[in-house]
């Protein structure tokens, strides 16, 4: 292709004015032989002007990523467009080199392309990268390097987060190129430019990225291990140049000096995390963990205890440097080796690195005064939690204490000084009562400090209230609501904290002590039982000042506490439900409108819909209310839906289901409408999200969904779409699912509609089922079909040779897959209405010994789900324990050792052995970890396999007039007495056990034809009570049958 046309469209389509038509011809021939290498070419070209090649560079990366791999053809569809192999070749051929040799405009698009390369192409068609990145690693010439580590990384990060098993292709490679990588990073480590820095960290971060998931033992030896932690020392050792100190401290972080340590530090501390600490780590590391912990855990503390001093004389270091540095020593304190070496210096830690980071900051008060809403939105930003070295800081005060003995008392000792000191400033003194809320729960479990906390709070906390600075007002409610699960031994003092806490909620000026005392009241109300009566009063001012700062703020947090008011207060905020929601929707709206903070505003969005759903839910015994707040809420749907903001689809879904869950509405049936065109646009992948809905649709008011048929049509065109697509099985299951609802709770008014509901199920079945469960599903439709009506489901079968035989082969084979109480029950009943039929299928003569060994199992398993389902609705409560003083701290030369860790369990279990075969006593048993062991096979199949149960029909219901146990008994009474032969057919070939089991399935069926004849006359006035006793004689005809 000719390079100066292709330059011409691009250079238009930089030009508003010729874009449209640019980007149409570019469109017309992407896909001609020979394109992509030519763009490609374009890109390189240093004679053409740089928005050009960016042009080209955006378009290459948008073509490679969208059309680089082969695709399969879907049945009569055209043959979706790849790149032909012819130019991927060429492609492959030349890319590392444009890597290498591209400015850094274009670089980031051209490795973006790498990374898709690598994805689909290494290491089967493209293993020579390998060799490219290893001819610029080995050559002297400097200007190869930096491209060639680029790439290389783009090949590592493919692999980064693989099973070790599927790392093969990568540790091969890097056999060859880490030890040149190594040889590269020590050339490099003396040479103090700016380009040589940059390519240590672009080092550090391939090495990292190998290592961050897998440590491959068999790739790296420990000798290799041993010079890359040396890199890593000299890099966090080595003194940075003044030119790193010279910008803005906000400015500096980005300097590759500083990267380099933090990308350094980033290793020290997951190789210690995650490979290097005893009785913390998987069973492959065992033994490095033991190594490391005695080669490097104290020679690296030595480092980082030399970085704090430094800090703490006055060094400046960066946030993430010094959250990872901190990381590393919380990480030392639970390792007897380390602690010895840490344990002078703690206190010293504590007192001038944490003490002074937990303190409000210059910093914080410049956000606070200029921007509150920013202060806001960083304090309660968990992604900001990740990084900031005042979590990490947090974290390493609250090990330390919890842990280490007398490290609670010296802290508390010296954070009373500091509090009692009447000289104390503000920030020291915030910084203090920062520390004592992070130590709220370590003190709550010490009886000598939770005996003084009334105290604490009436003395510390209290007064601050009146502080006339806003920041020591929102500590004193962040300290309440650290310490809202401490049982207040003084009424009045919980009186008193409730009091302030509502007063800075309803009446401080300063919006951050708002939100503070909004987050402490949600927690005083769900821990203090006793503060609700102090809210009550004022309970409307406070849920309309929720709101306001809700709508202010878009803080997901005090959407939370929005959802705990309305609980606990549902009666008392009846009145003013629908203002409630209105405000929030109206927030919603807001939130949706502005692009800013995608992550942040969604978090936001969606616990505006859960508050939403919370109204609803609170409400839902109240229907005037849901019918008043229901336009509302309409309005939320619909805009969703319309505009079809997917993202917040299954919050939607849910509002759908609460307002139907008791009565559909004319304007909720319209909104199935535009559920269904949702469906039809593009929504099946939230199918098993719309399920709850559709089944309320179908079962709260069945006869308003058969008024009119095109619901009915909807719902078969959904179950459709969904059998006939690739969905997965686990949507299918559902698709079936919802079929057996509409055929179960439409009995006799869908005669028309059934052979297709049939036909559909059937023609499934015919293609191949990976799972039993999804087989299960669709034999239940065919056998609810059989149970609504026997003619109706054979004359559709029929059709299709020999399916009839299949069906109920499989069906009989397969009984032992039907699970829960409703599985088995429509099970039962289709079999009871099987062998009654008049004319039986021969198959069924041939199965008939099978018959009663089937309906065994199932009323078998049926009594154990009856007993599960009532032992469920018995076991509400929680018991309560008193945890006084469980947590025992650590002595100086105790480990902390994960106890649920395979390696912690694999060493009790060599122990146990050991002392066994001392004793004479052989052990065979081993210990397994509770979580990987199943205690209960019952219970395993109740989470997965009965999540369709939910889904009830006619056949649920507590008033059901049909009982499994009881058809069964009628069933063989009437064939003992009017078809004996088959009868005898079914029965001759039980053993005694079954005999046996019959009859206990017979008295049962007894049991509960009284119990429901003692009901009704219960219900009409009088009470009736039999006892039944197991008979001897096995006899399904008496007098009581038929009845």
């Amino acid at each position: 292709m000719e390079p100066r046309k292709l330059i011409d469209m691009l250079r238009a389509t930089i030009d508003p004015n010729q874009r449209q038509q640019a980007e149409e011809q570019l469109a017309q021939i992407h896909k001609i032989i020979g394109f992509a290498p030519s763009l490609l070419q374009v890109v390189m070209m240093n004679e053409c002007e740089m928005p050009v090649r960016q042009a080209g560079a955006i378009y290459l990366k948008n073509l490679i990523s969208q059309n680089w791999h082969d695709r399969e053809t879907e049945a009569g569809q055209p043959m979706p467009f790849s790149i032909h192999e012819q130019d991927r070749s060429l492609i492959r051929e030349s890319i590392v080199d444009a890597v290498v040799h591209a400015p850094e405009l274009i670089r980031l698009q051209l490795c973006t392309c790498v990374n898709i390369m690598v994805k689909h192409d290494f290491p089967g068609r493209w293993t020579q990268i390998v060799d490219k990145i290893s001819i610029y690693l080995s050559n002297p010439e400097a200007s190869g390097w930096h491209g060639a580590i680029l790439c290389l990384y783009q090949l590592v990060k493919n692999f980064e987060y693989k099973k070790a098993e599927e790392r093969g292709p990568l540790h091969e490679a890097m056999n060859l190129l880490l030890p040149l990588l190594h040889q590269l990073v020590v050339r490099l480590l003396p040479d103090p430019s700016d380009q040589a820095v940059q390519l240590q960290k672009e080092i550090l971060k391939v090495y990292f990225a190998l290592t961050q998931y897998t440590l491959p033992l068999t790739l790296i030896s420990k000798e290799a291990f041993t010079q890359w932690m040396e890199v890593c020392r000299q890099v966090i050792e080595r003194p940075v140049p003044p030119a790193a100190l010279q910008p803005e401290e906000d400015e500096r972080p980005d300097l590759s000096w500083w990267k380099c340590k933090k990308w350094a530090l980033h290793i020290l501390y997951r190789m210690f995390e995650r490979y290097g600490s005893p009785g913390n780590v998987t069973k492959e590391y065992s033994e490095f963990a033991e190594w490391y912990l005695q080669t490097f855990s104290n020679g690296i503390l030595e480092v980082l205890l030399r970085l704090l001093d430094a800090y703490r004389g006055g060094s400046w270091l960066p946030p993430r440097v010094l959250q990872q540095t901190l990381n590393y020593v919380n990480q030392a304190v639970s390792h007897a080796l380390t602690w010895r070496l840490l344990k002078p210096h703690m206190c010293a830690i504590i007192q001038d690195v944490l003490f002074p980071l937990m303190s409000y900051s210059q910093e914080d008060e410049e956000l606070w005064s200029v921007d509150p809403h920013e202060y806001i939105r960083v304090k309660f930003d968990v992604f900001e939690d990740f990084v900031s070295p005042v979590t990490a800081a947090q974290t390493l005060l609250h090990s330390a204490c919890k842990k280490r003995k007398d490290m609670l008392q010296k802290t508390m000792g010296f954070l009373t000084q500091v509090l009692n000191d009447p000289n104390t400033e503000s920030p020291r003194k915030d910084g203090a009562l920062h520390m004592v809320g992070t130590l709220a729960d370590v003190l709550l479990k010490k009886k000598i400090y939770r005996d003084q906390l009334d105290q604490l709070f009436l003395k510390y906390v209290f007064p601050e209230f009146q502080n006339s600075r806003g920041h020591m007002r929102a500590r004193a409610c962040w300290v309440l609501h650290y310490f809202s699960e401490f049982p207040f031994n003084q009424e009045p003092v919980l009186a008193q904290a409730v009091n302030l806490t509502i007063t800075a909620l309803l009446q401080d000026k300063e919006l951050p002590v708002r939100v503070e005392a909004a987050i402490a009241l949600q927690s005083l109300l769900s821990f203090q039982d006793r503060s609700h009566r102090y809210v009550e009063p004022q309970v409307k001012q406070i849920a309309l000042e929720l709101l306001t700062i809700i709508r202010e703020t878009e803080n997901e947090d005090v959407t939370g506490v929005m959802q705990k008011l309305v609980c606990v207060f549902t009666v008392q905020l009846a009145p003013i439900a629908v203002e409630i929601c209105q405000h929030l929707a109206t927030t919603f709206s807001q939130v949706l409108d502005t692009d800013e903070g995608s992550d942040e505003k969604a978090i936001t969005a969606m616990g505006l819909l859960n508050t939403i759903e919370t109204l609803l839910t609170v409400m839902e015994e109240r229907p005037e209310i849901l019918s008043m707040l229901e336009p509302t809420v309409l309005q939320v749907i619909v805009h969703v839906l319309q505009n079809e903001v997917q993202e917040f689809y299954e919050e939607i879904l849910s509002l759908i289901y609460d307002c139907t869950s008791k009565h559909v509405s004319a304007d909720m049936w319209r909104v199935l409408e535009l559920l269904y065109q949702v469906f039809m646009k593009g929504g099946a992948d939230h199918f098993t999200d719309m399920m709850p809905a559709l089944h309320n649709y179908i079962t709260v008011d069945t006869d308003a969904f058969l008024s009119d048929e095109q619901r009915l049509l909807a719902i078969y065109n959904i179950c459709k779409e969904v059998l006939s697509r690739d969905l997965g099985e686990d949507p299918e299951a559902h698709a079936a699912k919802l079929l057996e609802v509409v055929l179960l709770q439409c009995r006799g008014r869908i005669d028309g509609a059934a052979p297709l509901l049939v036909e559909l199920v059937a023609s499934r079945l015919l293609r191949e089922i990976r799972t039993s469960e999804l087989r299960t599903m669709l034999l239940q439709v065919l056998i609810a079909v059989l149970y609504y009506n026997p003619p109706l489901l054979f004359s559709v079968l029929e059709k299709m040779p020999d399916f009839s035989n299949h069906f109920i082969k499989q069906w009989i084979k397969d009984v032992d897959c039907f699970l829960g109480v409703h599985d088995r029950k429509i099970c039962v009943l289709g079999i009871c209405t099987l062998i009654s039929l008049p004319q039986k299928p021969q198959v069924l003569v041939e199965l008939a010994s099978k018959i009663m060994p089937a309906l065994i199992m199932l009323f078998e398993g049926l009594k154990k789900a009856y007993a599960a389902r009532a032992q469920d609705s018995g076991e509400e409560e929680e018991s309560e324990s008193d945890n006084d003083e469980v947590e025992e701290v650590l002595s100086s030369d105790e480990d902390e050792i994960d106890e649920k860790g395979q390696e912690y369990l694999d060493s009790l279990s060599r122990r146990a052995l050991t002392s066994g075969a001392a004793a004479g006593v052989p052990i065979t048993a081993t210990i397994e970890d509770i979580d990987d062991a199943s205690d209960d096979l019952d219970s395993d199949y109740e989470a997965d396999e009965m999540a369709l149960e939910s889904y009830t029909t006619v056949l649920d219901n507590e008033d059901c007039e049909v009982d499994e146990y009881v058809v069964f008994k009628d069933v063989m009474g009437r064939l003992e007495t009017t078809e004996n032969e088959w009868y005898k057919a079914l029965t001759s070939s039980l053993t005694e056990e079954q005999k046996k089991a019959l009859m206990e399935i017979s008295v049962l069926a007894d049991q509960k034809r009284a119990a429901r004849e003692s009901k009704r006359i219960e219900q009409q006035g009088g009470y009736n009570f039999t006892q039944q006793q197991i008979p001897t004689s096995f006899n399904f005809g008496n007098a009581s049958l038929g009845s």
